[in-house]
């Protein structure tokens, strides 16, 4: 049964292009079955998320990411009652946008983009591919999401000033998401803490001793399962541990923002979206032990010195491409071209960009700009 505040799929805002309905799927299972088998999905499979294949083939790709995202989403949707189609395929689309070498690619994408008065946000562009540059139906461009879908990959991480994005109006810029979109961005958290520990301890980049010194909650995780499981490895102990630390976050969500929602005293969907503030949200103690884990891994992974000179060299990559195709529009595949006659020509260059995975990318660099 769901809560009177989920998203109920017979009062979806519905397609862009009607459609008729499905014998037995419901619009979000068809939402979700459109995005997995998306081209922009698949190719999540080949960008990076923190570390690329030089590493090992054992870490979390984007692909992966967004399945353990789509894991933990629909695990919380279905504790509060809410549409846990929705929330799959939320979880699933949240990361289409990710250009080529993780946060890297973005920023560099970013930065040039900026130079020509434009900027890149990989939700924004999301909404570019599942709107536009997919093509897989004869009747409209696009996937034809429904509207929850669509306004999900826009808004779940964040909420958009409507001065600033009049493109956007019809997503209700002045309103907050659907609770199964806010915890999109809560998921993605929990997701990436917790397995960027792990790839970056199988990596031998965030040693034990450090991650137990500097991140309370696995520490006193730790030692609760020391004293359970003294004789096993410490790779059993630490995957104990981490274990523990996901089921802390998860419960802390589920709890907190189901007290969140009865506090507000929010029984609809309406009251949710006028709701003054989100409130899909971490108890105070638990959003304080989560921000110490980013903190962490931000001070001793991702800005790294064994993973500088990879992040250098993906923002030299997108940077030179960038500038190459800006001087040589001749030089870009046929249709996007085309695409350039009626759109911002930086933005052409970008999108193409943004589509690339790793190896793609790495191979026009040798192609146009290799000495």
């Amino acid at each position: 049964m769901l809560a009177g505040y989920a998203v109920h799929t017979e009062h979806s805002r519905g397609r862009r292009f009607p459609e008729p309905q499905h014998p037995y799927r419901n619009d979000f299972q068809r939402d979700r079955d459109r995005v997995i088998h998306a081209r922009a999905f698949r190719r999540l499979e080949a960008k990076t998320q923190v570390f690329t294949r030089r590493y090992s083939d054992h870490f979390r790709n984007r692909l992966t990411h967004s399945l353990e995202v789509t894991q933990i989403s629909r695990t919380i949707a279905g504790a509060l009652g809410l549409n846990v189609d929705l929330a799959e395929a939320l979880g699933l689309v949240h990361d289409i946008g990710h250009p080529p070498f993780g946060h890297a690619g973005e920023k560099a994408l970013d930065t040039a983009m900026r130079e020509h008065g434009l900027s890149f946000d990989h939700n924004l562009h999301a909404l570019r591919i599942v709107e536009d540059f997919e093509q897989r139906y004869a009747a409209f461009r696009g996937l034809n999401l429904t509207f929850e879908v669509r306004e999900g990959i826009i808004k779940h991480s964040h909420d958009l000033d409507a001065k600033e994005h009049p493109d956007l109006a019809e997503y209700l810029l002045d309103q907050r998401p659907p609770i199964e979109a806010q915890l999109i961005d809560l998921t993605d958290e929990i997701a990436y803490n917790t397995a960027d520990l792990d790839d970056g301890y199988e990596a031998h980049l965030l040693p034990l001793e450090e991650i137990r010194a500097a991140v309370p909650v696995f520490e006193r995780f730790y030692r609760e399962v020391e004293q359970i499981y003294p004789n096993v490895p410490h790779k059993l102990k630490f995957n104990e541990t981490l274990k523990r630390v996901l089921n802390r976050f998860v419960d802390d969500l589920v709890t907190n923002t189901q007290a969140r929602v009865t506090q507000a005293g929010v029984r609809n969907l309406e009251e949710v979206r006028t709701h003054p503030e989100r409130l899909a949200a971490f108890s105070p103690t638990v959003d304080a032990e989560r921000q110490r884990t980013k903190d962490f891994l931000h001070e001793n992974l991702y800005f790294s010195p064994a993973l500088a000179d990879e992040k250098d060299n993906a923002e030299q990559v997108v940077a030179q491409l960038f500038t190459f195709w800006i001087a040589h529009p001749e030089a870009l595949p046929h249709n996007y071209q085309e695409k350039a006659k009626a759109e911002s020509f930086p933005r052409v260059v970008c999108d193409y960009i943004a589509g690339m995975t790793d190896n793609f990318i790495y191979e026009q660099y040798e192609k146009h700009c290799g000495s």
